[in-house]
């Protein structure tokens, strides 16, 4: 048997698994990503003659496989949230972005400054890689299937799941800078490139993704609900590749326009939803969104389990793994706890919220795009082996205490509604956990 004919039989194995193993593991301090990690990590210390995995040298695959598993993500995410978007609905989430995102990415590229000893630009890129939020890797953290009624949602997988779907498009101007700084320091130090960069990779590039998003979002859902020729409202069809063809043309159509298609999908996701939102069809296409979206993961994080049973880890220095466990252990949970501050969720949700920063795919794909520029000076496979050392702890540390402390947070929740219900009306909403 040669390679491909393995290929092929651990690809088949690997989606009835993926079928398998979330019903497996629900309710157990177990995760989905963490056994496919592990099953990658164990098959390429075997024998068998599996091809090889190199992110370094074919960065172009790695590339354009992370980015479609993310684009799926979040039109999932999109049309998973019931709450609809607006200052005060989704106040937790213009908190994490405005005041956890930024304090993030600043201590994590200091820390690489000043920690590691890395250049500036190399710093704020890993910085930016790393600043994406992922909980597609811990499934217990995220919204649920979507219902009628926007109070189905709880905070904690709200706030995690709507600050993934914005912040995985709003690391883009960031990476834009560490490379647009790494130009301008290789040619000789200056900041001319600052105006160009805020006008053109934060404005220009941000308003058309949501403009784009927005565009897009509502011809579907005129299409899908509204439209006069019975043909084209294909919400009575029940067809859940259509989720498919809207996420792509949507990125597509951004893209081409050179705005960022991460943000375009997401709100493209949001807008459908937002213009029947309690059709049954949005449960349609999420699940097929979904399935779609979990076969793409179990094979990227396979294929990291073999890059580091290959020594993908061999470059990591102390120093590379002391910058990712600050930044899962101390920076992101310091910096998502300072943003929900004066927010409407209890102590006990502001410190889950701030805990599960999970990294994940995002952080793959924007380190293969980087990297994948010819003018960025960098140490290439250091930074692969500090990205996937990362992914690696967050998988097994965020995977690990997702449903056991997810769990706690349901479980005060329940019991607080029971007593305020069991009060009766004259006691008030009840308290947050």
């Amino acid at each position: 048997m040669g390679t491909i004919d393995w290929t092929f039989a651990l690809f088949g194995l690997g989606g009835l698994l993926a079928a398998v193993l979330p019903r497996a593991v629900a309710r157990r301090p177990l995760s989905m990503p963490l056994v496919f990690l592990v099953c990658g990590l164990l098959l390429y210390l075997s024998p068998l003659p599996l091809p090889e995995i190199d992110p370094v040298e074919q960065h172009v695959w790695v590339e354009h496989a992370t980015e479609i598993v993310v684009i799926i993500a979040l039109m999932g995410a999109g049309l998973a949230l019931n709450r609809p978007v607006g200052p005060r609905r989704w106040a937790v989430t213009w908190r994490l972005l405005a005041v956890t995102m930024p304090l993030t990415i600043a201590a994590t590229a200091l820390a690489g400054w000043l920690l590691a000893g890395w250049p500036p630009a190399v710093a704020l890129l890993l910085a930016a890689v790393l600043a994406p939020t992922d909980p597609v890797l811990a499934a217990e953290v995220r919204v649920g299937e979507p219902t009628d009624s926007e109070h189905d949602e709880d905070e904690v997988r709200f706030a995690l799941t709507s600050e993934a779907g914005l912040n995985d498009g709003l690391a883009f101007p960031v990476v834009n800078a560490a490379l647009a700084l790494a130009a301008a320091a290789g040619a000789g130090w200056s900041a001319d490139w600052i105006g160009h960069w805020a006008l053109v990779d934060v404005g220009y590039k941000c308003v058309v993704g949501v403009l784009c998003g927005l565009a897009v979002g509502r011809l579907l859902g005129w299409m899908f609900f509204r439209a006069g020729w019975a043909v084209l409202r294909l919400a009575e069809h029940k067809e859940g590749f259509v989720a498919l063809g809207a996420t792509f043309l949507s990125y597509g159509v951004t893209e081409l326009l050179h705005g960022y298609g991460f943000l375009a999908v997401f709100v493209t996701a949001c807008t459908v939803r937002a213009a029947e939102r309690a059709h049954g069809y949005h449960l349609v296409l999420h699940e097929f969104t979904e399935q779609v979206e979990r076969l793409g993961t179990v094979f990227l994080l396979f294929v990291l389990g073999g890059f580091i049973a290959l020594g993908g880890l061999a470059a990591l220095t102390w120093r590379g793994a002391a910058v990712a466990l600050l930044l899962l252990l101390v920076i992101r949970p310091l910096s998502g706890w300072l943003g929900q501050l004066g927010g409407s969720g209890g102590p006990r949700e502001r410190l889950v919220t701030a805990f599960f920063g999970i990294r994940g795919v995002g952080s793959l794909f924007y380190l293969s795009y980087a990297l994948g520029q010819d003018h960025f000076p960098a140490p290439a496979r250091e930074l692969w082996a500090v990205v996937a050392f990362t992914v690696l702890c967050s998988v097994v540390l965020h995977g690990v205490s997702a449903t056991p402390l997810i769990s706690r947070v349901d479980r005060l929740r329940a019991h607080r509604l029971r007593r305020a219900e069991e009060a009766g009306p004259e006691s008030g909403p009840p308290v947050p956990p």
